[in-house]
């Protein structure tokens, strides 16, 4: 099954994959819930899943996948290599990932190696993951800001609350949108929404 929330990306993947004789693609989903639905009347060994929808996140999707009781293994798909997305992907149980961007051959590669009960995770990602490099990449005070500003508080409202410097408090949503790769707090806001960083306001 093959789960996002861009048409091009569900075609695309398809037509890959409708040329091996060894792939049956048995659902196109636009959103977790659509794949929790197919998930419920088809049999899936191996799902493709985006990280980045609106609606479920892939890792909120995932942990669903999980609580349904299928024995279907999950390889994560993204156009970004963003280690805390891959960290809590893994964490809610996903057996490899894969950059949009990737050679067919390692899509197909990646598919068949967790069909088969392993792992698939490039290589650069292994060596993180083992060494436990993939951790939060924000600090928990950056996280407490973040939360604070989900909220719709100001940078000086926030400053007050955590008695800081209105500047210590910019200093912090820089850091924090380029540890999140956002172009700025709104965006930053729904990345740490998407993996579970800050809980809903």
């Amino acid at each position: 099954m093959i789960v996002d929330d861009h048409p091009i990306v569900r075609l695309g993947m398809n037509a890959l994959l409708s040329t091996q004789a060894d792939f049956e693609v048995v659902g196109l989903a636009e959103s977790g819930a659509v794949a929790l639905d197919i998930l419920q009347s088809s049999p899936v060994d191996v799902i493709l899943l985006d990280l980045r929808m609106q609606g479920l996140s892939g890792s909120e999707t995932l942990k669903l996948i999980g609580e349904t009781g299928s024995e279907a293994r999950t390889i994560v798909i993204s156009s970004f290599e963003y280690d805390e997305e891959i960290h809590a992907a893994v964490k809610a149980g996903a057996q490899g990932f894969v950059h949009k961007e990737a050679a067919a051959e390692d899509i197909l590669h990646a598919i068949r190696t967790v069909a088969k009960g392993r792992q698939s995770f490039p290589k650069h990602i292994t060596e993180r993951l083992a060494s436990d490099q993939m951790s939060a990449g924000l600090s928990a005070r950056q996280i407490e800001v973040l939360q604070l500003v989900a909220r719709g508080l100001t940078n000086k409202e926030v400053a007050k609350i955590l008695s800081l410097s209105q500047f210590t408090v910019r200093n912090h949503l820089n850091h924090i949108t380029q540890k999140l790769e956002a172009t700025d707090r709104t965006e930053a806001i729904f990345i740490a929404l998407q993996i579970g960083l800050i809980s809903p306001p």
